[in-house]
């Protein structure tokens, strides 16, 4: 017997649409981003949503109580709202979990993504 809390299979909840607004985000931080799914799996078949410009510049999971956006130099990137809020003991890696109902402050976020790509692309002209 399902739990009655479970979603049924392939309905959509709040964490669907909390990436589809994260999403939706990210496309109009940076008219260059390329969108892909990589890392399918037998158990993760819808794989993860990975956003590129020169690089990645971030990639969403759907996790049990959150939606986490994590910037691969995240580190290395200014964040003077805050918004990081996990794997801040990394050297590289910064994230921002989301909860349910948890605001996204849309500014800062754009802010985030344009600075991860400039970085990626001042990386990519250095080669």
């Amino acid at each position: 017997m399902r739990s009655p809390k479970r979603k049924p299979e392939g309905a959509p909840d709040w964490r669907d649409e909390t990436l589809s607004r994260l999403r939706a985000i990210i496309l109009t931080a940076d008219p260059d981003v390329l969108e892909e799914v990589k890392w399918r799996r037998p158990s993760n078949p819808d794989g993860v949503p990975v956003w590129s410009h020169d690089g990645i510049l971030c990639l969403g999971n759907t996790l049990k109580a959150a939606v986490r956006l994590t910037f691969p130099q995240g580190a290395r990137l200014a964040d003077p709202r805050g918004l990081f809020n996990t794997r801040l003991d990394s050297k590289t890696v910064r994230a921002i979990d989301f909860g349910e109902g948890a605001p996204i402050d849309e500014a800062a976020l754009r802010e985030i993504l344009r600075a991860a790509a400039r970085l990626n692309s001042s990386k990519r002209k250095q080669r």
